[in-house]
Parts: structure tokens; sequence; C-alpha cells
């Protein structure tokens, strides 16, 4: 488990709302309070979020958005090269930390262990608060109308009242489905 970060997706109403706390702690020291652990890539197509060491993760977004570049924007494959590279290169095996990535049709995870996870449901959360985070948010889906943004906010919001190593200085980014803003429009 990663201390020190938590990351939140979710996919709501049309919307894929990403948010991370901004606590980077050093042993029992917080050392940041603002920390940025969300960012766009492939010219704000792709939204990805970090767990873990932050030089780590810099080094990861780099590799990451390369094989956007790469495979021209698909993420699954982007995703699929990207952690084939992470558990067999001998530099980035060593790298310790974990990503939430999503675009307009994927939300997925990666690990250093090759590990490629699209999630069941339209949540989820990476890091120590990941726990607390994605049960609030799932909760807030079923039990709320509230836009995917301010779910997210909600639940770092609630998470960072039990975790330790997440505080209350949240970075949330949102990118509009139009696909799913489409079907929605379908139905009505």
């Amino acid at each position: 488990m990663f201390k020190g970060t938590t990351i939140l997706a979710v996919r709501s109403g049309g919307v894929l709302a990403f948010g991370g706390d901004g606590q980077v702690t050093m042993g029992e020291t917080i050392m940041k309070h603002g920390a940025r652990k969300v960012r766009w890539l492939f010219d704000h197509q792709v939204l990805a979020g970090f767990a873990g060491s932050t030089a780590d993760a810099f080094t990861l977004f780099e590799r990451f958005e390369e094989k956007l570049n790469l495979f021209n924007g698909n993420l699954t494959r982007a995703a699929v090269e990207m952690a084939k590279d992470w558990r067999m290169d001998k530099m980035l095996r060593r790298l310790e930390a974990l990503m939430v990535i999503g675009n307009e049709e994927n939300t997925l995870v990666l690990s250093g262990n090759g590990d490629v996870i699209e999630p069941d449901d339209q949540v989820v959360a990476i890091g120590s608060g990941a726990p607390y985070a994605e049960a609030a948010a799932r909760a807030l889906v079923r039990h709320s109308q509230l836009p995917a943004a301010e779910i997210v906010r909600e639940a770092l919001e609630i998470t960072s009242g039990i975790c330790i190593y997440t505080n209350n200085q949240y970075v949330i980014e949102t990118l509009e489905l139009a696909a799913e803003a489409e079907k929605d429009k379908e139905k009505e």
C-alpha cells in the first residue's frame, strides 16, 4: 500500500472526474500540502493520477505519454504496452507507484506487476485512502444525484477525515464524455 495519497476516478452523468489530495509525506512528516497528483496527458484527452513515489510517478507519466503517442491515443493498447515495459524493464521494475488513467471510453489501473485492470463499475481509487474514497464514492453514486466532480470532492473530503495520509487540498479535473451524453439524450 502506498502512503501519502488518495486518487479517485468516477464516471457519472456523462463526465469522468479524477481527483487527488495534495499531501506528500516523508516518513511521519508532511512535506507538502498542495502537490498535483492528477495530470492531463495526450493533448487533454487522457486523465492520469498516481500514488507512490513522486519521482517514480513523473517517470511513469512521461513513459505512458510516449506510449499514447506511439499508439495514436489508444488508451488500452498504450496501457498494455506500458505494463509490459514496467514489468520487464530493469529500471522501471524498481518504480514504486500505481496509476489510474482514463479517457472517453475507459478507466484503467496500471501497476508495476504488469496489471492493467478495468474496474467493474464506474468508481476506482488508489493510494492509502483508496478504500475510504471508493466506498464513499460508490455510496454517493448510488444514493445521490450529485455530478461526478462533486462525488469526487465529497468522497475525498470524507477520506481526509479518516486517512492520516490524505489531506483536504484537492485537485479535481473533469472530462466530458460525449458518447455517454448522447446515450442520455436518447433515453429522454
